[in-house]
């Protein structure tokens, strides 16, 4: 493969310059606009000393700006680091300065904690300076392995790593794919945060293909406000993790006419869940996409064609560009029918992990059974082959665990825990719940002679990880289970209770009329915890975004009415949503 992402994109503005490339509630632009003004901003960046090879920061939400600003990036000849506007300050203060940014661009002005050496660029600032800029495509020269992005995942040392993708992955992915085969006309949902790797699909999908962008507004949509978007712009082709997959599906999703292709991944999908899809939406491809970061995006697909009834759900085979091997501890083929280590090869690897040389050598080894040089990825994932050649995923052969679709290294909250006084010792296990969700909990030992808040603890961690990553239980025990050989019993763990009600701030008060009790209710089904008081708050408890999704679509089915995710948040406790369901009018 001979082009960059920049070079195809170029070609599809050629081909279709008057097309719609993104409709986004901040902007309409065609391929031509959207050409016009990433070549503004990147002569802009370049003028600002930006050159091959560097590394640009990206702090924005989902938008048509967010799009502008990674095209003017990979057009600078730079590579683009997104940031997750929820990540805490000090994570991304370490990707920046990990990563050598040069330059970050924002709406926001200028981020806390930057690196002296990373100037920010602010799009409403230099508005005017950023338009007179020359429109013409900067002439520099990009390779199909020239790094595109950095992609920062959990680490089991305790610091996150940048997985370094070269132009060439990206292309593997989505042009000439197999699992989609992506036309002119369709719609892709871009829903997914540009730090998530799932975003690599949904932007250059359609734009490395001449079809549209729908960017929804930012920030969380309920999933009635989903539904709403994705007929309303008659989205044709949309990716799901697979907790906001099963939720949607639990909802209903009929009526959904111009959907063609649903893909769902990032988890293993639940059986029930792809036969009920299969049934309500005959004319739609379902697809489960597998895949981790470090060979972009998607390494395996399966297209189901009939119901699995109570069959494994396979994750597919190797997509378009990509060679998969099932492997024993030595590296040789297992027996189909036979758990094994999956590895991966091909054109969609990365270059491996920024600025860390001996993890890259770990983890991208040489491939046995390619040519000289050629490399290949050990997953971590255990698979087996099924009798029709497609693999099942069994799980995980270490201690990485998939919370809402993203990866996580146990190991890495253990540092995280580990490095504050308070904490001798510290375990993170994931406990599966009734509906078939992860939920992290982490199991802790006091220092000698200091008071440990569990609440404290999840604050704290929240200034060190990601929401994603922090633990929604956080137990103080007097010691961790250990087994025979005396390493701590992770089963035991995993066995242990998870209802009862953590530490809060608020002290438990018991819900006082008909319509706390019912909210309490609809709360401890959800959430799977005892003794929730109606003053409890919601994040607190363990919740996040897509749980909050959830108990907004059960108030809905239950009650007939939906609150928007705003008003859930500025009072999220039982008490709170009690009196705005009072206000729309509820009595019970």
């Amino acid at each position: 493969m001979t082009q960059t992402i920049v070079s195809r994109f170029e070609q599809m503005v050629r081909e279709h310059p008057d097309r719609v490339a993104v409709s986004a509630p901040d902007a309409l632009l065609t391929y031509a606009q959207l050409s016009v003004r990433a070549n503004q901003l990147a002569h802009h960046l370049r003028e600002d000393g930006v050159r091959a090879g560097d590394v640009v920061g990206l702090d924005a939400d989902r938008s048509a700006d967010s799009l502008v600003m990674l095209l003017a990036v990979l057009k600078a000849g730079a590579a683009y680091l997104a940031l997750d506007p929820q990540q805490p300050p000090e994570r991304r203060v370490l990707m920046l300065r990990e990563s050598a940014a040069r330059v970050i661009l924002t709406r926001r002005g200028k981020p806390a904690g930057l690196p002296a050496s990373c100037r920010v660029v602010d799009l409403d600032a230099e508005q005017r300076e950023i338009a007179g800029r020359p429109a013409t495509v900067p002439e520099v020269a990009l390779e199909p392995g020239s790094l595109a992005y950095v992609a920062y995942t959990s680490g089991s040392t305790g610091r996150p790593k940048g997985v370094c993708v070269p132009h060439r992955a990206v292309l593997r992915l989505v042009v000439d794919e197999d699992f989609v085969l992506v036309r002119p006309d369709d719609v892709f949902l871009q829903f997914a945060p540009v730090a998530f790797d799932a975003s690599t699909l949904e932007i250059w999908g359609p734009l490395l293909n001449g079809a549209s962008l729908a960017v929804p507004p930012a920030g969380d949509l309920s999933l009635g406000e989903l539904t709403e978007f994705l007929r309303a712009r008659r989205v044709t082709v949309m990716w799901l993790t697979a907790g906001l997959f099963h939720r949607l599906v639990d909802q209903g999703i009929a009526d959904l006419p111009d959907l063609r292709c649903l893909i769902a991944g990032g988890d293993a999908l639940s059986a029930p869940h792809v036969d009920q899809v299969l049934r309500s939406l005959p004319d739609t491809a379902v697809i489960n996409g597998y895949g981790p970061t470090e060979n972009t995006t998607f390494t395996c697909c399966h297209r189901f064609t009939v119901p699995l009834d109570g069959a494994p759900v396979p994750i597919g085979t190797a997509i378009h560009g990509t060679q998969v091997y099932v492997l024993d501890e030595r590296l040789r083929p297992v027996p189909h029918g036979t758990a094994g280590e999956l590895y991966a090869s091909g054109a969609g690897l990365a270059h491996g992990y920024l600025g860390a040389p001996a993890l890259t050598a770990e983890r991208f080894v040489a491939n046995p059974f390619g040519a000289p040089g050629e490399r290949m990825y050990r997953t971590g994932d255990l698979v087996r082959q099924l009798p029709d050649g497609t693999l099942e995923f069994l799980g995980r052969g270490d201690d990485q665990v998939k919370i809402r679709g993203f990866r996580i290294e146990t190991g890495e909250i253990v540092a995280a825990l580990t490095a504050l006084d308070e904490v001798a010792q510290a375990e993170v296990v994931a406990h599966r719940l009734r509906s078939g969700e992860r939920q992290l909990a982490a199991y802790v030992v006091g220092a000698p002679g200091t008071e440990v808040s569990s609440l404290h603890l999840r604050e704290r961690l929240s200034e060190r990880l990601p929401g994603y990553a922090v633990p929604a239980l956080v137990r103080v025990v007097d010691a961790l289970p250990l087994t025979p050989s005396g390493k701590v019993d992770r089963a035991a763990l995993q066995l242990a209770d998870s209802q009862e009600r953590p530490e809060l701030n608020a002290d438990y008060r018991e819900p006082g009329t008909p319509l706390e009790r019912a909210v309490v209710s609809l709360w401890t089904d959800r959430m799977e915890t005892l003794g929730i008081g109606a003053d409890d708050d919601f994040f607190e408890l363990g919740g996040h975004s897509l749980l909050a999704v959830t108990l907004i679509g059960a108030i809905k089915k239950e009650y007939g009415i939906e609150i928007s995710p705003l008003d859930f948040y500025l009072d999220a406790s039982p008490a709170g949503v009690a009196r705005t369901l009072e206000k729309a009018g509820l009595r019970l």
